[in-house]
């Protein structure tokens, strides 16, 4: 898979830490596209008795998945714990008080998982693979699920902020925008990790704003601060923000500054392993029909 440079973890955790507070009220897009992911599951039919959020932030999705599969246990994990801890008060006081949270929570990358291997029919994931490696993330995600299991994910693609990437180009020697993985590359990653019939969907959200200000507060809020390796560390100067400002202003139409989201939805099955832990190969047998 061609990979862009990859975000700098510590710089995730951190962005994300500092955006627990501010998150649930900002963070529109992430729960409209999390809606369109929970309708995906439409025409699924599965049961699971376990389910992962990965990436679960502040837990904005534990409840539909309760209610749509309310026999399963839902284990949230995110990398930041300030966003776990808001997730824990979403259960009613009484529950929390005698410790009948429904929900189990775990501080945890997402590509390192604490889980057993084999051990979950279904992962939900909304919006989080940006931040990592997707390889390793698919990776994890086939050990930790049950052979026949179902991973269902949304990301953004390499078109998403494409006006805040042109407004910044050329302004310094620095990549302020992460570059996002085309569709087609995490199709065939899933396979190379042990998925079969991945289904990849792609559409495109555009949101509008008043001033580019607005497009760096949203950003700001939901903790999607610039975590590239090579980042500028400091603040960028009022000269160089006053090229951006007029950059980003070329894309105004009708009053109002677009903000381009590529949304890219995908899901695929945990396939029967081709080989067992000492190395063999699993070979299957059909039975020969009478004749």
């Amino acid at each position: 898979m061609a990979e862009p440079t990859i975000p700098d973890k510590h710089a995730v955790r951190r962005s994300f830490e500092r955006a627990a507070a501010t998150y649930d009220q900002n963070s529109v897009l992430q729960c409209e596209i999390g809606i369109r992911l929970m309708k995906h599951l439409d025409p699924i039919r599965i049961e699971p008795d376990r389910i992962v959020d990965l990436g679960c932030g502040t837990g904005m999705f534990f409840k539909p998945l309760r209610e749509r599969y309310p026999k399963a246990q839902v284990v949230g994990i995110d990398i930041a714990r300030p966003m776990l801890e808001l997730a824990a008060k979403r259960a009613p006081w009484l529950q929390r008080k005698l410790g009948l949270a429904t929900e189990r929570l775990v501080c945890a990358d997402a590509e390192r998982l604490p889980l057993a291997g084999a051990s979950v029919p279904f992962v939900f994931s909304n919006l989080a693979l940006q931040w990592t490696r997707p390889e390793a993330v698919f990776a994890e995600t086939a050990r930790v699920l049950s052979t026949g299991g179902l991973f269902l994910f949304s990301t953004f693609g390499p078109d998403t902020l494409k006006e805040l990437r042109a407004a910044f180009a050329g302004v310094d020697g620095y990549q302020h925008v992460n570059r996002f993985v085309d569709m087609h590359d995490l199709g065939d990653a899933l396979v190379h990790a042990g998925f079969t019939d991945p289904v990849m969907e792609m559409e495109t959200i555009t949101l509008e704003y008043s001033c580019v200000e607005a497009v760096a507060r949203d950003l700001k809020a939901i903790g999607a601060r610039n975590s590239l390796p090579g980042r500028p560390r400091g603040l960028a100067g009022r000269s160089r923000w006053r090229d951006v400002v007029e950059r980003y202003e070329v894309h105004r139409r009708n009053g109002v500054l677009p903000a381009t989201y590529e949304v890219v939805y995908g899901h695929a099955w945990k396939a029967q392993p081709r080989r067992i832990a000492d190395g063999r190969q699993v070979i299957g047998f059909q039975p020969r029909s009478a004749r």
